[in-house]
């Protein structure tokens, strides 16, 4: 089962602007602990200058981007869009991880366990938290079938954590 609607309708639906002002951006949080979480898991991160284009940003300005084992951001980038390409990153395979530039989704297995781990690793950065980030995604306008990101993380999920366990991931994840 899906967690949410193909990918093209969050920008379709997307919150009014000023709801979409709400959300927590990377330069309300601790940048150390982003870099930490991300080295850990093998990838890089490079802030952007402010108004500069972001590399191999899916959805434009001011989403993150991914290119290979870097995720790049700018101060204006919602926290929860780079958690959620760092999670691209952290569950593709490393031979396929070399090659993704903007569009690193897979199938939509994938695309759900990616959502999964981003609210997981959102406990794992002082000032952010899951409910925090599950707040923000749905701000954002992601689409989830419980109606919130919090509901489907909580009671609909369980394939996403399959998934991400089958791999190996979570354990990974939640431990170190």
């Amino acid at each position: 089962m899906r967690a949410f609607g193909d990918m093209r309708e969050i920008a379709d639906a997307a919150s009014p602007a000023a709801m979409q002002d709400d959300v927590l951006r990377f330069s309300g949080i601790d940048i150390e602990s982003v870099r930490r979480l991300l080295d850990a898991k093998g990838l890089s991160l490079v802030r952007v200058d402010d108004h500069a284009a972001i590399p191999g940003s899916y959805w434009g300005e001011p989403e993150a981007g991914v290119v290979a084992n870097t995720v790049y951001v700018r101060d204006d980038t919602p926290v929860h869009s780079l958690l959620h390409e760092a999670c691209h990153l952290i569950v593709a395979p490393a031979e396929r991880r070399a090659r993704i530039h903007t569009d690193a989704s897979d199938s939509q297995a994938e695309e759900d366990a990616t959502c999964y781990l981003q609210i997981v690793l959102a406990d794992r950065l002082p000032g952010v938290g899951s409910a925090r980030l599950c707040a923000d995604m749905d701000r954002w306008g992601y689409t989830f079938r419980l109606g919130s990101a919090q509901a489907w993380f909580e009671r609909d999920a369980e394939d996403a954590r399959a998934w991400l366990v089958q791999r190996g991931l979570l354990p990974d994840c939640v431990e170190s």
